[in-house]
């Protein structure tokens, strides 16, 4: 029997990287996000490939909770369990935080932090029963960085993972946080960061940020930083003075 993944945010950049990289390695898949036509054109690009392997689309918003609350219901689905779910959905707002709408700093929260943790609560039941399983929340370098309301967000995905990787890993479940930085995907494009704004040598490949992500997550590690220039930086940061640190902030707004 196949085993089966749930993406969130799969209708492009790292989302749709790790469903091709999960259905290379045997797994059906559940595609989750807003672009119906994205994820069809995605979810036959995938059967053409890989013949055989299952795929279900879900449509749905993760920030309305009617959207949100279906998603849980199919992680949660005892009759065809999801063995591993990537937490990858998200967005963030272009305002600096005085400026922007508390109504967008809500909805990012919330994709951000509440729905790794809803559909987390969902997983782990099942999970837990079965003995196995994996969830991996994709957090990011921000979230070591005093660096606005996203890195705020993405230091609780990454807290949230490591509590929950020591809690259940006796159990059978790990939880891995997936630290990247810049990464070259829609996700930056469409925050419209001029290139001369970022040295060419910080941008990692979403495909190599993807499998270091899945082989954390096989390894069963809490904290996993991709790509070797940011493993290098990584210990450096605390060192970083917040108000240097404090200028790295990027302007721009992402959704799945």
């Amino acid at each position: 029997m196949q085993m089966r993944a749930l993406v969130t945010g799969a209708s492009a950049g790292l989302g749709a990287e790790f469903a091709r990289q999960l259905a290379a390695d045997g797994f059906s898949l559940v595609l989750v996000a807003r672009r119906e036509e994205r994820l069809r054109a995605l979810a036959a690009e995938l059967s053409a490939a890989r013949p055989g392997t299952q795929i279900e689309v879900l449509v749905a918003d993760l920030t309305d909770a009617a959207g949100l609350e279906r998603v849980a219901a199919r992680v949660a689905a005892a009759d065809r369990p999801i063995d591993v779910l990537v937490n990858n959905a998200g967005f963030a707002v272009s305002e600096p935080f005085h400026a922007s709408a508390i109504d967008d700093e809500r909805a990012m929260h919330e994709l951000l932090s509440w729905v790794p943790l809803r559909l987390a609560h969902a997983a782990l039941p099942g999970m837990r029963a079965r003995g196995h399983g994996g969830i991996l929340n994709v957090a990011s370098m921000a979230g070591q960085l005093p660096t606005g309301s996203y890195a705020a967000a993405k230091a609780q995905v990454i807290a949230l993972s490591r509590s929950l990787h020591a809690r259940y890993r006796r159990d059978g479940v790990s939880v891995t946080a997936l630290l990247p930085g810049f990464v070259v995907t829609e996700f930056h494009d469409r925050m419209e960061i001029e290139p001369t704004a970022v040295p060419r040598a910080a941008w990692a490949d979403a495909s190599a940020v993807v499998r270091d992500g899945l082989r954390g997550l096989r390894r069963r590690r809490a904290v996993v930083v991709s790509d070797w220039r940011y493993r290098l930086a990584a210990p450096l940061l605390p060192l970083v003075p917040d108000r240097m640190a404090a200028g790295w902030g990027l302007a721009g707004r992402l959704e799945d």
